[in-house]
């Protein structure tokens, strides 16, 4: 007699788990990764990625891309996160991280194909992560700052390594002193949100200068604004969150008047409320007046008058910024303006300056970030690995030397890790157009002859000792991006099954019209 079948889960549920859910997880992260590939080290190639409203982006960051891909596969998701976590706490690496997640799992695929548990694959992986770790605080070096001009020549070459693979990389001399200014200028919290960056069409990238203040974008202005003086020493500085100007009559608003002097009454209160505003404004001593709501014609005129500058919907981050810098506060009111409120600086200018075309100031605005945050890192955490696919060579190395050492399934599976390792080193020479295997046998002979700094040379089409080259990263950056992509690997390898439920409302009645007289 048969048993009757015992449904559990709501009718049309998607429900696939063992094996062939595994391989078809570990399949969407590969092609994940085909996406960003291309993208890794100085000779990597951009993508141009077209939004749904015809914005066109074009980038070589790896977070940038994947966040802009709208990937839906759940599994292949774990590799976006990986690079968004990996773009919040470093800045640089990200595409780096998503090709060792992406390389582990392909190296891993046969043992699971072949029926190796999960488990036992899982233990092998963090056994390498934690091997690999061990190493790096090993082979890092560390950093003196007691020499200033050392220490900043080390986080140029920093910054310039983390700037060879974007598109500004021709102007990374020029940028890797500029990032460098900018971050040393930071107190020693190193507060990412203080360097703002503002992009300007018209010009050349060379013509970017660094401002050891508070710089912001001039807003929309109105007549009279060409009246106001252009430069102020010694001033002092209202910062608004105050409307200056008349209102339109609201819509929806009734006033009766029975004759004409009743109306200009009317008008006359809201010239006065206004007038009173500026008078107040005027009285309070301040020079320069940034409101983050608009500011009139009638307010610039009167500010022009009485040569004060004003600049009406500035940017929070920029309004914040200024009250970091310039001290004072944000008032809502113009009734308690007094010095104590009241931001002061030396010097206050506008200038007119320029840089290239949007998509090109985007991506510059992005390499600028990552460079900056490389920087933050070298200082926080002060040591320096070999870039290039050096410190992976090396880390390859020694998971094979160690997987020698061990009996059972472990070692193959750490065999296979230590040959996921050597991807960084490998997609850099298919990106550069080189001969991988030629190069990699090169690497691997330097390696054994205990060489830990050689690593890809772009420029010669060869090897070099990377270390003597200044090819330099934070240490934080390798050690960040091994742990989240062996994490991502560990979270794809143990799930077994996917459910996927019916979108809700799916199967829900269509809704009953109005007919028969029937109330809503």
């Amino acid at each position: 007699m048969m048993q009757p079948q015992i449904v559990v889960l709501k009718e049309g549920t998607d429900s696939s788990q063992g094996k062939p859910q595994l391989i078809s997880n570990i399949n969407a992260c590969q092609s994940v990764v085909e996406a960003v590939r291309t993208t890794l080290g100085p000779r990597g190639m951009d993508k141009l990625i077209v939004e749904k409203t015809g914005k066109a982006t074009i980038s070589n960051d790896g977070a940038t891309i994947l966040k802009l891909l709208d990937i839906v596969h759940p599994a292949a998701k774990t590799l976006v996160d990986i690079a968004k976590s990996q773009d919040a706490e470093v800045g640089d690496g990200t595409t780096s991280v998503v090709l060792l997640a992406g390389e582990f799992l392909k190296q891993l695929k046969p043992y699971v194909e072949e029926g190796v548990h999960p488990r036992i694959i899982i233990r092998a992986v963090r056994k390498s992560l934690q091997i690999c770790l061990e190493k790096i605080s090993e082979l890092a070096v560390k950093i003196n700052k007691s020499n200033a001009a050392d220490f900043r020549s080390l986080l140029e070459k920093c910054a310039a390594t983390a700037m060879s693979s974007k598109l500004i990389h021709q102007q990374r001399s020029f940028f890797s002193k500029m990032v460098v200014d900018a971050v040393l200028l930071l107190d020693d919290l190193l507060p990412l949100n203080m360097i703002g960056i503002k992009k300007i069409q018209g010009g050349g990238l060379e013509d970017s200068i660094l401002v050891a203040g508070v710089a912001f974008k001039k807003t929309f202005s109105y007549a009279g604004f060409e009246m106001q003086p252009k430069i102020y020493k010694n001033c002092k500085i209202a910062l608004l969150n105050i409307e200056l100007e008349l209102k339109a009559e609201r819509d929806n608003a009734e006033v009766r008047v029975d004759n004409v002097k009743e109306y200009q009454k009317i008008v006359d209160a809201e010239w006065n409320i206004l007038y009173e505003k500026l008078q107040k404004i005027y009285e309070s001593g301040a020079n320069v007046v940034l409101s983050k709501l608009p500011i009139g014609d009638v307010a610039t005129q009167y500010f022009a008058d009485r040569d004060m500058f004003c600049a009406g919907r500035v940017q929070e981050d920029d309004l914040k910024r200024t009250l970091k810098a310039c001290g004072g506060a944000v008032m809502t009111t113009v009734h308690d303006l007094n010095d104590s409120v009241l931001g002061k600086c030396d010097l206050f200018e506008e200038k007119q300056i320029g840089g290239g075309s949007e998509q090109f100031l985007e991506e510059t605005e992005r390499s600028l970030h990552d460079a900056i945050m490389i920087v933050r890192r070298t200082i926080k955490n002060d040591a320096i690995v070999a870039g290039g696919g050096a410190i992976e060579m090396e880390l390859s190395k020694i998971l094979r030397d160690y997987s020698r050492t061990i009996a059972g399934k472990e070692q193959l599976l750490i065999g296979a890790m230590a040959k996921a390792l050597e991807i960084i080193p490998r997609q850099l020479c298919d990106n550069a157009g080189f001969d991988a295997t030629n190069v990699l046998n090169k690497l691997r002979q330097k390696h054994a002859q205990n060489n830990p700094w050689y690593g890809v040379d772009i420029t010669q089409e060869d090897i070099s000792d990377n270390y003597e080259a200044c090819v330099w990263e934070p240490a934080i950056i390798k050690v960040n991006a091994l742990t989240a992509a062996t994490e991502a690997t560990c979270l794809v390898l143990s799930v077994d099954e996917t459910i996927k439920n019916l979108k809700s409302g799916g199967d829900a009645p269509p809704m009953a019209g109005r007919g028969m007289g029937r109330p809503m």
